[in-house]
């Protein structure tokens, strides 16, 4: 019985030893979670549309002052009416600040009109006044950087080079010419009643805001300048039906345009797939 009570004993002082024991051995920590990285802010490819007012200027030149007998020659009121632009794009935004797109856009027709008063050889003051239709397609190659975001609105700056076909329609050229006898004149007209097309180098800088509506959709609000090139008028004829070659000209085309537009990621950049877990030991 004795012998009973020592084996009892001897076995609760081996568990409780082996219970401090435990105690005091440290616990392995868990490992570590697993996050994956943060997901870049942009998209892949996406669809554009812009809606804009055009304001065009140029150089208006009339090749009958193109010689010696010509003096001088004054312009007076050369100017284009406003039009507006429609445009239409796709493009792709590499990272968080750079995109780039192509775009092909119509301008609508505008008006020009304009007189020019020479002094002629022989001849004295000679006034003509202008009329005639001016419209163009461009097709553009865009790149932007986007210059960070605050409360969702991006400030933006860009450039694009491309092509702009210019049209000239309509032309119409009335001069009044001094009479040999005193104080009278002869009243002449010009029409160039073929349309001409003139395709020319273009270029563009761009600056604006845009505004995240939500991840997929984004409205522009933006400034461009346009550099079109020249356009030329066709073949016409006189007044008496006489017919004629000459081409009047227009030089150094530029626009200052006011934009609104607008962006569709169509199609995201897949977000990346989180790399294996791996445990040692």
């Amino acid at each position: 019985m004795r012998s009973v009570k020592i084996l009892i004993a001897a076995g609760a002082a081996s568990l409780l030893s082996s219970g401090a024991f435990a105690a005091d051995m440290a616990i392995a920590a868990p490992p570590p979670a697993y996050y994956p990285p943060p997901v870049e802010d942009f998209g892949g490819w996406y669809l554009r549309g812009d809606i804009g007012m055009t304001n065009t200027r140029g150089k208006f030149f009339a090749p009958a002052y193109n010689d010696a007998t010509t003096l001088s020659v004054s312009q007076l009121g050369h100017e284009f009416t406003g039009g507006t632009s429609y445009a239409l794009g796709v493009g792709y935004q590499f990272n968080s600040w750079f995109r780039a797109d192509i775009t092909g856009e119509y301008r609508s027709k505008v008006h020009f009109s304009g007189t020019d008063f020479a002094s002629i050889a022989g001849l004295g003051p000679i006034a003509d006044t202008y009329s005639a239709g001016y419209t163009s397609w461009v097709g553009m190659a865009n790149v932007y950087v986007d210059l960070g975001t605050w409360w969702c609105i991006t400030p933006f700056i860009g450039a694009g080079v491309g092509g702009a076909f210019n049209q000239i329609s309509g032309l119409t050229d009335f001069g009044a010419i001094p009479s040999p006898g005193v104080g009278s004149v002869n009243a002449a007209a010009y029409f160039a009643n073929s349309t001409e097309t003139k395709a020319n180098f273009a270029w563009a800088a761009h600056a604006g805001l845009a505004y995240k509506v939500s991840p997929n959709f984004t409205i522009e609000l933006a400034y461009r300048y346009l550099d079109l090139g020249t356009a030329i008028t066709g073949g016409g004829s006189t007044f008496d039906g006489t017919r004629s070659s000459r081409a009047f000209e227009f030089h150094d085309l530029t626009s200052h345009d006011l934009k609104l537009g607008v962006r569709w990621t169509c199609c995201d950049v897949p977000t990346p797939a989180p790399a294996p877990l791996i445990r040692k030991g």
